[in-house]
């Protein structure tokens, strides 16, 4: 398995040793974007040969064919081949043990197991590499909206990149997306570069879905039933349900964690939310310093492990889906209304 430095740096300079790149994972946008460097290297004019995956299952010969053979213009060529299986693992092997490959293959797919026969056969070939991509969290998720805005011409403060990462919802293609956005906004580029702004991004309104969620959050950690169940009719009328509400949610209660450790101490709520400021998402200063005497330690773990016990088990194809997100959601809620 490779480190995401020696990945990055292989598809950079399209190492020539490198037959195959397996990008899998949870996070197929992280997937894509990796493939989207080996096209920046291959250069503009490079030939993309995309195959679907099941005609490599019928057709084990295609793959190596395709990577041996030379582009009709003479330029350079790659192959990308999107939602691989372990059906696949013959026209790989085929590739692999081909006598010669000119032609670089990227394999897509998706969340595979580490025990998949194609992760097994790729890992530790010398011709090949692979690499798995999670979506991004916490502080990994602020030091990308950081790098992906200095790609930009963008200079981004942590508060700044914070607010950005928690808008995308761990999605690297829809926080890439409003980079973009709000890049051309500030006329920004890497020869001219800009300082961004919380008014930019209001201007572009890239954390709408933040500022809605905002509200999911408070009807939850406030223990407002009520407004909790029209705000998960609202959201899920919108698309938005289970696995970025989770993440939400968590944020929140691990800053209230901080604040509330800090309480302890002896010190008071709204000192407490100042002092952990640099945790906190820009506008939620005022809402720890609220609930933060409502939620004693010991209740504040219980949610927290539930709810990350609950993000693994949404990611699952067998998962509890939706409504049994929906139902942890109004359990917290009740937690949070008695009184300890």
């Amino acid at each position: 398995m490779a480190k995401s430095a020696a990945i990055e740096r292989a598809l950079d300079i399209a190492d020539p040793l490198v037959r195959c790149y397996l990008l899998y994972g949870p996070d197929e946008s992280g997937s894509r974007a990796l493939a989207q460097r080996l096209v920046k290297a291959l250069g503009p004019d490079a030939e993309r040969i995309d195959i679907e995956a099941g005609r490599l299952a019928s057709d084990p010969a295609i793959l190596a064919d395709e990577a041996a053979s030379v582009s009709l213009f003479g330029g350079a060529r790659h192959i990308r081949v999107e939602g691989v299986t372990d059906a696949c693992l013959p026209a790989i092997e085929a590739l692999l043990e081909a006598p010669a490959a000119g032609n670089p293959v990227v394999l897509i797919g998706g969340a595979l197991k580490k025990d998949a026969k194609i992760v097994k056969r790729i890992d530790g070939d010398g011709a090949a590499m692979l690499f798995a991509s999670y979506p991004p969290e916490g502080g990994d998720a602020d030091r990308l909206a950081a790098m992906l805005a200095r790609e930009q011409g963008l200079k981004l403060d942590a508060d700044l990149a914070r607010r950005l990462a928690d808008a995308s919802g761990g999605d690297r293609a829809v926080l890439a997306s409003e980079i973009e956005k709000l890049a051309l906004y500030a006329d920004a580029s890497p020869e001219h570069p800009r300082e961004a702004s919380h008014d930019m991004i209001d201007a572009i309104g890239a954390d709408n879905g933040e500022a809605d969620l905002t509200r999911f959050v408070d009807a939850v950690i406030g223990g407002q039933e009520a407004l909790l169940e029209r705000e998960l009719a609202r959201l899920a009328a919108e698309g938005q349900e289970g696995i970025p509400l989770v993440r939400a949610l968590l944020r929140r209660l691990m800053s209230l964690a901080a604040a509330r450790a800090e309480v302890e101490r002896g010190i008071s709520p709204a000192q407490a939310a100042d002092r952990i400021g640099r945790m906190l998402f820009w506008k939620e200063k005022n809402a720890i310093a609220r609930d933060v005497g409502r939620w004693p330690a010991a209740r504040i773990a219980r949610a927290i492990d539930r709810l990350s016990l609950l993000d693994r088990e949404l990611r699952r194809s067998a998962g509890p889906g939706a409504i049994g997100a929906d139902a942890e959601f109004f359990a917290i809620a009740r937690a949070a209304s008695r009184k300890r």
